[in-house]
């Protein structure tokens, strides 16, 4: 079975938690491609070409939904974007105490387990 490509959306708050997924995604036995389009300076209409044309790649987004995702406009554009092209999404939570929820984005617990069936369900 050929690899999935999943875009990760996440709040640049969130960033280390990103970074434990892209470590998961460098693992032999892993069957995803992880894609990064952070930034962290402002949205520009380049940024967002960049981002809707690797999300159109893409098998699926992840996103990584905590408090600091309600704040975050990047991520937000980038859910909102995914949501357009019609592609899976799957949310899980950053933090064990921590359940924000966000419209349209169906969140479960983060377990590698969790993600591994997600990923294989695309």
């Amino acid at each position: 079975m050929a690899n999935k490509v999943i875009f990760v959306a996440f709040a640049i708050e969130d960033e280390k938690i990103r970074d434990l997924i892209k470590g998961q995604s460098l693992h032999t036995k892993t069957a995803f491609e992880y894609t990064d389009m952070s930034v962290k300076e402002a949205y520009e209409e380049e940024w967002k070409k960049k981002v809707r044309t690797r999300i159109l790649r893409s098998d699926g987004v992840l996103v990584i939904v905590s408090a600091n995702s309600s704040t975050s406009s990047g991520q937000k554009w980038e859910i909102k974007c995914a949501q357009e092209e019609k592609k899976k999404i799957r949310g899980i939570w950053a933090y064990k105490d921590d359940r924000t929820k966000i419209d349209g984005v169906n969140t479960m617990v983060w377990t590698w387990d969790n993600i591994k069936d997600w990923i294989d369900s695309l």
